[in-house]
């Protein structure tokens, strides 16, 4: 008896390389959808769809085949996976720190804005009395920085991190200067 390499080694492989790509592309395409980046959405669109035909008429080609099946699903996951980690290195767009503690928050303010932070600060109260408010817009290659900075100037206190879609105006930290946020679209330019 021969063994069928191609049937049950190198289609699965095949299979599970395109189901690979196309969910890693369907991964970033929703990513980006989140973030506006209107442009390259239809192009990964149409590229995720296109393997993912190719691959889909292999699986239907090969009913008998339980490697194939196999391959689809791993490749699934492994799609997933590698979108959400090619996404999180990508490190794309700005996020939202709020900080809220009743520690001493000077050294943390004043290391923010050595680092080129624009920091908003709100008196609040909080169960166990009162508190401060910090909010900073931090773009996300920057994000573990400056959560570095909280552990160590405010090490017990709470902060949240949120996806920023759109920002208009403030300053923000750009290659060691602060650099003012502008409108991309003005009232004047509309009329």
């Amino acid at each position: 008896m021969n063994f069928d390499y191609f049937s049950w080694i190198i289609l699965p492989l095949l299979i599970f390389l395109a189901r690979l790509s196309d969910v890693t592309m369907a991964t970033l395409r929703h990513i980006f959808v989140s973030k506006g980046f209107k442009k390259i959405v239809p192009v990964l669109g149409f590229f995720e769809v296109l393997i993912w035909l190719v691959a889909m008429k292999q699986v239907f080609s090969h009913l008998d085949n339980l490697a194939c099946f196999l391959a689809w699903a791993a490749g699934f996951s492994a799609g997933n996976y590698f979108g959400m980690y090619i996404e999180e290195r990508l490190a794309i767009g700005n996020q939202i720190i709020r900080i809220i503690s009743n520690e001493n928050i000077t050294q943390l303010i004043e290391s923010l804005k050595n680092n080129h932070q624009g920091v908003t600060i709100v008196d609040g109260q909080g169960v166990m009395g009162p508190v401060k408010l910090i909010f900073t817009i931090v773009k996300r290659t920057h994000l573990k920085d400056i959560i570095n900075l909280i552990h160590l100037h405010t090490p017990n206190a709470f902060y949240s991190i949120e996806d920023v879609k759109r920002l208009e105006h403030g300053f923000f930290a750009d290659d060691g200067k602060s650099t003012p946020i502008t409108r991309l679209f003005s009232l004047n330019s509309q009329k």
